[in-house]
Parts: structure tokens; sequence; C-alpha cells
């Protein structure tokens, strides 16, 4: 409300006697009162710009979210993405949605991964979209023998492809617990028999778990060798970190 006007002329001072604050959608600008002179006037262009320029140095901040895809872990969504605390922090922000064995992603969940800065150059979201639409592809510019050695050397190459940790020595090991090497072994009377779905291959795979964790680029057999290596690794990271973690049966 403007001032009411007075009936005599008020002394003047050489020095600024104060300022009035103005309502400009929350923020305050400093303004002159009359009589004010000088170099000590505020003034008002240099006034309005500062809230403008806090304004500006607020960083917007959105979520940044992933679709799970087939043979997807916590553990492989985690290290791509850099989250930190790992696939059990990437676990407490998601388990509303995965659910409560961390173990089991379902492909289509949609899960937080981090959040971003709205002003994320364009060379960074370049170069996630392109680690995005990379394909899973075998090592075929290699050969691999036809025996335990190979299939094991390809699965690690493999692996190494998606971030699946794992070494020849654990994978090694399961396999002779597991199969004896035999890649047609099928397990006939445990429980998993009596439910009906026995345990195949290598390292002795469910369908259910091979389904599950199935890494794409190998074959959908659970009795090919690489594939049954490649899945039961991805199970075993999702589960106990690595397959080098297992020790009996998983």
């Amino acid at each position: 409300m403007a001032a009411r006007g007075k009936h005599r002329r008020p002394r003047m001072n050489t020095l600024t006697r104060g300022i009035v604050a103005a309502g400009t959608g929350g923020a305050a600008l400093a303004l002159p009162i009359v009589g004010a002179t000088g170099a000590h006037a505020a003034q008002p262009t240099q006034a309005a710009q500062a809230p403008q320029a806090a304004q500006a140095a607020v960083p917007q901040v959105s979520l940044v979210t992933y679709k799970v895809v087939s043979g997807d872990t916590l553990t492989k969504i985690a290290k791509k993405h850099s989250t930190s605390g790992g696939w059990q922090d990437l676990y407490k922000a998601n388990r509303a949605v995965i659910g409560d064995d961390p173990a089991v992603i379902r492909p289509g969940l949609k899960l937080t991964v981090g959040t971003k800065n709205a002003q994320t150059s364009a060379k960074t979201a370049t170069a996630t979209k392109a680690s995005t639409a990379s394909a899973v592809t075998p090592a075929a510019a290699k050969t691999y023998t036809n025996d335990l050695d190979g299939w094991i050397k390809e699965s690690l190459d493999i692996m190494a492809q998606q971030g699946i940790p794992g070494s020849y020595d654990g994978i090694y090991r399961n396999v002779m617990r597991e199969s004896s090497g035999n890649p047609q072994a099928m397990n006939n009377w445990d429980s998993n028999a009596a439910a009906g779905t026995p345990s195949k291959g290598l390292l002795q795979t469910i369908d259910p778990t091979f389904n599950a964790y199935h890494v794409a680029g190998t074959s959908m057999d659970p009795f090919d060798p690489v594939a049954n290596i490649t899945a039961a690794c991805n199970y075993a990271a999702a589960r106990y970190g690595s397959i080098d973690n297992v020790f009996g049966a998983y």
C-alpha cells in the first residue's frame, strides 16, 4: 500500500535511511527509500539478479530407473550403474518391487538405480544409451575345445562381458561335485525331481532357475554346457555373490 503524503518536506540525509523489502514471488528485493542518495542507494538491477542466480544454481534431480531383462541379477545391475553399496543397497531401495527374495528378479520389473542431475551432459547420456544397446554375444573370435576346459573358458568370456563374477577353479570345483563333468547328467531322485523339475547339466540347474538366469547369447537348452554353466554362475552371483562362494548344494 502506498504511504500517505505528508504536509511538510522531510529532512534529507546524505546517508541512506533504510530499505524496504518488495515481494517478488517469495524473494525479497532491496529497494531504496525516497531520500537515499549517491553511491549509498541500492541498485535494483543487481538485487534482482541475485535471487535468479541462486535459483539457477539449485540442481534439478530426478530418479534413474532400469527395466530388468532376462539374465539380469542385482549384482550385475548394481555394477552396471555403479550403485553405492552394491546389490544390497539396490535391493533395499527396491524391496517393495522385488519382494522378499533378492535372488529372484523377474524380467520387466522397473527398478530405481540412482538419481541424476537434469544438467547431465549429452555426452554422458549418449554413452549410457550405447552401453544399454550393446548386445550380449559370445566370444566368437576365439575357438574353444569341445570339452570341460573349453566350456568353462567360453563361459568365463561371456560372464566377463556381462559382469558376472566367477573363476575357473570355482566353476570346475562345483562342476565336478554336481555332475563329474557330464553335461547330460540329470538327477531323477531328489526333491526337485519329485516335484517334476529334475536338476540338469554340468551344474545341475532346474528348469525354472535356468530360465530365470539364462544369459542372452547362449543356448536355451539346459543341457548345453556353456549355457548351463553361465546361467548357474549368474544365479550363484545373485544368491551368493559368486560361484566361487559355493561349496555345497545350492
